[in-house]
């Protein structure tokens, strides 16, 4: 039981950080990667896999980065199609 919680945990840590990215990188738009990665959390807890409050939590710190992490990535990317669009 102790294992499959901290599977949960390691897993609520990084897999939504990861899926925003990944979104992103797909859409071209971190809001429709925040929206789209949170859409299959919110359909996780509906459907019972998450249960306990430090998975809420740890859910929403790793959106948190993932966000900011992607939209670090996109101001980056429009910085240097800018740069290219000059010369």
């Amino acid at each position: 039981m102790i294992d499959l919680f901290i599977t949960k945990f390691i897993l609520a840590l990084f897999a939504p950080a990861i899926l925003v990215v990944f979104f992103t990188r797909i859409t071209f738009h971190h809001v429709v990667g925040l929206i789209l990665t949170l859409s299959l959390v919110t359909a996780s807890v509906y459907a019972g896999y998450t249960h306990n409050w430090a998975l809420y939590v740890a859910d929403a710190l790793s959106l948190t980065v993932g966000f900011w992490y992607a939209k670090q990535m996109v101001e980056k990317a429009r910085e240097n199609m800018d740069e290219d669009e000059l010369f």
